[in-house]
């Protein structure tokens, strides 16, 4: 099962219901539904699903297919992959810290983590299986059926499954980075370029505007000009300020999950930076806070080693499949 690295790093089971032990430093307290409190068997069906393929209409696609741990807990292509090959139109966001997240998907159509489990599960070009076909084939299987009884006290449900899945993705925290030990009063924490870096971030850069808190995101949506007819939060506000808005993702562990964006158009950090200095794509949605920065190559080459050193864990948390 889930390999613990360290109490400092990863939330971890303390097998006993809703006792665990204290989040990731730097990161704030987890909030779990009052209707879905987290158990040590819960959180393993939930392991056992998320890499599961059966979850799929061909038995090859599970959601560790676009949220592997090894890329980060997304898919280190630009688009997600789903079941015979179909290509999605947006890059699979990472899974690390979305139990800190108020929305799921890069449109935040879903609010809550139970609410995003079943949505890839159902969709016709990432999983394509119905509800009531994945149900029947689960019931199927004696030890998802004697799995579901023990932890939830009935056969195989939609409900289930979602609940089992969501305790699972609350596990995958990332806290306790150079970051966070530096502003703890480590001063050795971050390289001289890192703390130029992280300076610029906060101050001249402004990227703690969309990208603060804990963390760093606002949980907010923006359109930040980048090219193309996807609607973004606009397909679900249904408000025309909000088109071509996406959720910001949270920055912990950014080094791991590139491509980057809702479309996994900038492929590296170093592209990151160079699109919010020249200020983005103009078009009547942008943001203010989107407009051309004065750094220097110097400074941008600094954002990135704050980027890539600052935010990511020593001690990444090694999930691998049950």
């Amino acid at each position: 099962m889930i390999r613990m690295i360290s109490a400092a790093i990863l939330t971890i089971f303390a097998f006993e219901l809703s006792v665990f032990a204290a989040e990731p430093v730097g990161l704030p307290p987890i909030v779990y539904p009052k209707d879905n409190p987290p158990s040590e068997e819960k959180i393993a069906l939930g392991k056992q699903l998320f890499f599961d393929g059966r979850l799929s209409a061909d038995n090859k696609v599970a959601c560790a297919t676009c949220h592997d741990p090894a890329k980060g807990f997304s898919n280190g292509e630009q688009f997600a992959t789903g079941v015979e090959g179909k290509k999605g139109g947006r890059n699979s966001p990472t899974v690390i810290n979305t139990a800190l997240q108020q929305f799921q998907f890069w449109d935040g159509r879903a609010k809550s983590l139970e609410q995003q489990a079943l949505g890839p599960i159902q969709n016709p070009i990432e999983m394509n299986m119905p509800l009531d076909a994945v149900v029947a084939k689960l019931n199927g299987i004696d030890g998802y059926k004697s799995q579901f009884q023990k932890v939830f006290g009935t056969d195989v449900t939609p409900d289930g499954i979602a609940k089992a899945i969501a305790s699972y993705e609350r596990t995958v925290l990332s806290g306790d980075a150079p970051y966070d030990r530096f502003k703890a009063g480590d001063a050795a924490a971050l390289s001289e370029p890192a703390q130029r870096g992280m300076k610029i971030f906060f101050y001249k850069g402004r990227c703690s505007v969309c990208h603060d808190g804990k963390n760093f995101t606002d949980n907010g949506f923006h359109n930040i000009g980048l090219p193309g007819s996807d609607e973004g939060r606009a397909a679900i506000s249904k408000s025309p300020g909000d088109k071509g808005a996406y959720k910001t993702p949270t920055l912990r562990e950014i080094a791991r999950t590139a491509p980057y964006m809702h479309d996994g158009s900038l492929k590296t950090l170093e592209e990151v930076v160079a699109h919010y200095v020249k200020g983005g794509t103009p078009n009547p949605q942008l943001d203010e806070e989107i407009f051309p920065l004065k750094l220097s190559a110097e400074e941008s080459a600094d954002l990135v080693t704050f980027l890539k050193e600052g935010l990511s864990s020593p001690s990444y948390p090694a999930h691998t499949a049950p």
